[in-house]
C-alpha cells in the first residue's frame, strides 16, 4: 500500500529511550500509524494498522515482550 507521509506531523514516541532508540509516529493519519527511525527521518516508515499497532502497544504496557 503506498502512503503518501510528505504532510505528516510526526512526534517522537513516549515509548522512546534515551539510549539511542528513538522511534517517532505521525498521528492524524485515518486507520493507519505510520512509525520512522528518528535518527533517519528522510528513510523509509513503517505503517501499521491501527488496531495492529494498538494491539502492540497494549501489549508493550502489558510487560508482555518483558524488560529491555
Amino acid at each position: 500500500m503506498a502512503v503518501d507521509l510528505s504532510g505528516a506531523q510526526w512526534r517522537k514516541s513516549t515509548y522512546s529511550n534515551g539510549q539511542g532508540g528513538c522511534v517517532e509516529v505521525a498521528d492524524g493519519c485515518t486507520g493507519i500509524m505510520p512509525v520512522r527511525d528518528s535518527k533517519d527521518p528522510q528513510g523509509p516508515a513503517l505503517v501499521f494498522h491501527l488496531d495492529a499497532w494498538r494491539a502492540f502497544v497494549a501489549a508493550v504496557q502489558a510487560g508482555e515482550f518483558g524488560v529491555i
